[in-house]
């Protein structure tokens, strides 16, 4: 029998810089001006469901799998024709690295995200 990895407990009461220390910064981006296809492309590239939307270095908004679906799809608009400026949600709700995973954890549920971004001044430092 093969041994296997256990999960690590997650303390609530850790820091989203903890977190980010183990998990690693990865952050994908694209910028307003871009098309949906581009975004759409870049998370299947990259593995992911969202991106942060960052203009000139700052949070400008996030693009998601459900916001292609729901204001690409589902209003028979064109990926190829459509900025993500047009469709990405903004504002943003983000966590700073001080919060706890606890609070964390109650903004997504309470908000219903599955993507929550990390700012420290003014700079998008993550993905939760």
């Amino acid at each position: 029998m093969q041994a296997t990895a256990q999960p690590q407990a997650i303390n609530l009461h850790e820091t989203v810089r903890s977190l980010l220390a183990q998990k690693g910064h990865a952050l994908w981006s694209i910028t307003p001006e871009e098309t949906v296809y581009e975004a759409i492309e870049r998370m299947s590239e990259k593995h992911v469901g969202a991106l942060v939307v960052l203009s000139e270095g700052h949070l400008a908004g996030i693009i998601t799998e459900r916001d292609y679906a729901r204001k690409v799809i589902l209003k028979g608009r064109q990926s190829r024709e459509t900025q993500v400026r047009e469709i990405m949600t903004a504002p943003v709700l983000f966590v700073t690295p001080d919060q706890t995973i606890a609070e964390c954890m109650q903004l997504m549920t309470s908000r219903r995200l599955t993507h929550l971004p990390v700012v420290e001044a003014h700079r998008a430092l993550g993905m939760l």
